[in-house]
């Protein structure tokens, strides 16, 4: 039986949880208040995905550089492909929130959008 304990990110109040396993399957979660620490702790400790965030460069706007996120979690160890994946782009201003910047970036199946409306200098 393995033990492994985790603070949830599910909600504001940042329970701290314990889960055990047995061989690779969650037989128990404890220590969440409500149904989304157990949900964040069976995926945490089976197949773990986070949201990326990051920045581009901007040609021709109002500010150089626009802040942009995955436009959902992606697999966690994928997080350094999605990176490389953006590192060289640059976008032309004007840019709306929800623009997508990246198609389906490093196979994921996932874009890269636009967090910030960026207007056109």
């Amino acid at each position: 039986m393995e033990k492994r304990n985790l603070t949830c990110i599910g909600c504001p109040m940042g329970c701290l949880l314990t889960v055990e396993m047995d061989n690779g399957e969650v037989t128990s979660v404890t220590g969440n208040t409500c149904k989304r620490g157990d949900d964040y702790a069976r995926k945490e400790v089976t197949h773990p995905t986070r949201i990326v965030t990051s920045s581009v460069y901007v040609t021709g706007g109002a500010i150089p550089m626009v802040s942009v996120k995955t436009a959902h979690d992606i697999p966690k160890e994928k997080i350094m492909d999605i990176m490389a994946s953006i590192e060289h782009v640059t976008v032309e201003a004007p840019i709306k929130i929800g623009d997508v910047i990246v198609a389906n970036a490093a196979d994921t199946g996932v874009d890269i959008i636009a967090t910030k409306d960026i207007a056109a200098v």
